[in-house]
């Protein structure tokens, strides 16, 4: 630029990138439909990039807060995997099986002195029967703690009581989609449904099941609210709880070869802040009662809060990188569409560029107007991408099709991103604009 078109006072650095970006800003507007769908894979690249990443992050909280909710001083313990000849590892839960004598040992302040409450459980699946409705779920022989330790709460009626474990009672607690689909919106409590067996008292499908059906009737005595799944407490809502001697005895099988009688899984309450330690002393308990060494492989597994906040975080971290690493791509492939778009641009525009040179425009002149003609496009991209991400994920999470979290790391991210792309995909066409040769270009046709 000569000296004589510089203003007065302003300097000219300030002018030279002025007078660039008006004349950039000239050839973004002078085809507004080609520089609209440029900026389109550039605004689907940063749309893509925020809404997966809010769906990934609001999933991640929703799941954590799930967990979380049901207290981080509760613990699991289940079968583990048993192990035979050679190291050889069994399936999971095919490990030596617990006993009420085990409940009865955890539950012992001498040998546990830092779990708060224990609550085992006996699981088995049976088909449900109601007039019409014939639904199978997952029946759960429980006692009374177990509401306490789920933190349970019923609409109607109540949940069982220590007597109902001790008279063996035929009674029935429904979570909030059993009683739905079983009743409607009519009232359960007191209505008698029954649970189909096959076999005299055995489990369905058991190994001494009868040829015959047998239907067990019992009595509903209230229904849970809405609780949700979780890895510690199951589906509840599609459950159906029993007192935990009828599912033992009146329903299923439960016993072992010993004639011990056998839960499932033994939910436990540690004392505020002592998890880890009752983890430990349920640990040396059952090890104690199995004869087994520390250094030995347990038959039995126990899980707490803060082991499944661990797996969940990762997971959903692991996804949420996975979703982004997509989206990025396709942010990718709008730059080659503005990289494609300049080069075309670059070619229509060639007398224009020997005009400018002709007349005492430099290289870097050309070059900061072509590279600043493909950060603008993807620039603006960038921003209504960003809105429409936004909207999307506001959308998803309102709809209640799943919950989102809007992160701004996630938009700096898009935004910073869409930038680079800009300036990438710019740079080759600015170059090759800048390098023609002025002559050649005003011969051009």
């Amino acid at each position: 630029m000569s000296a004589s078109r510089r203003r007065p006072g302003l300097p000219a650095l300030d002018l030279e990138l002025g007078e660039a970006f008006r004349a950039a800003w000239s050839g973004v507007t002078a085809n507004k439909v080609r520089s609209g769908l440029t900026t389109l894979g550039v605004l689907i690249g940063v749309a893509t990039v925020i809404a997966l990443l809010s769906i990934g992050e609001g999933a991640q909280a929703s799941i954590s807060g799930r967990i979380a909710g049901i207290g981080t001083n509760l613990l699991t313990v289940s079968r583990g995997r048993s192990f035979g000849r050679g190291g050889v590892q069994g399936a999971a839960g095919s490990g030596g099986p617990l006993t009420t004598y085990d409940v009865v040992s955890i539950a012992d302040p001498v040998g546990a002195p830092d779990v708060a409450l224990v609550a085992p459980e006996y699981r088995g699946s049976a088909q449900v029967l109601f007039g019409a409705a014939n639904l199978n779920v997952q029946v759960r022989g429980v006692t009374a703690e177990l509401g306490t330790a789920f933190d349970l709460d019923t609409t109607a009626g109540r949940f069982h009581a220590e007597d109902d474990v001790r008279r063996r009672a035929a009674v029935a607690v429904l979570g909030s989609e059993t009683a739905a689909e079983l009743f409607g919106g009519a009232d359960p409590i007191g209505q008698r449904v029954y649970i189909a067996l096959s076999g005299g008292g055995g489990a369905a499908g058991g190994e001494n099941a009868a040829p015959r059906t047998v239907r067990i009737p019992l009595t509903v005595v209230g229904v849970l609210g809405e609780k949700g799944r979780s890895a510690l407490t199951g589906d509840v809502d599609g459950a159906l709880f029993v007192p935990l001697t009828t599912a033992q005895t009146r329903l299923f099988e439960g016993r072992s070869d010993k004639g011990e009688p056998l839960v499932s899984t033994i939910n436990v309450m540690a004392a505020p802040e002592r998890s880890v330690d009752a983890a430990a002393q349920i640990d040396a308990l059952l090890r104690a009662r199995r004869g087994l060494t520390a250094a030995e492989d347990a038959d039995f597994q126990i899980t707490s809060q803060e082991d499944l906040l661990e797996l969940a975080s990762d997971v959903t971290g692991t996804m949420t990188i996975f979703l982004g690493a997509i989206a990025m791509i396709s942010l990718l492939v709008g730059g080659i569409g503005i990289m494609n778009i300049m080069l075309v641009s670059v070619t229509e525009r060639t007398r224009e560029i020997g005009l400018r040179k002709a007349v005492g425009a430099r290289r870097a002149d050309i070059l900061a107007q072509f590279l600043l003609e493909a950060v603008l496009l993807s620039v603006l991209g960038g921003a209504m991408g960003i809105a429409v991400g936004a909207g999307i994920a506001i959308g998803v999470d309102r709809f209640g099709l799943i919950a989102t979290a809007i992160s701004w790391n996630a938009v700096v991210l898009a935004a910073v991103f869409a930038l680079l792309v800009g300036l990438v995909s710019g740079v080759y066409p600015a170059l090759r604009a800048a390098t023609l040769n002025p002559i050649e270009a005003l011969r051009y046709e």
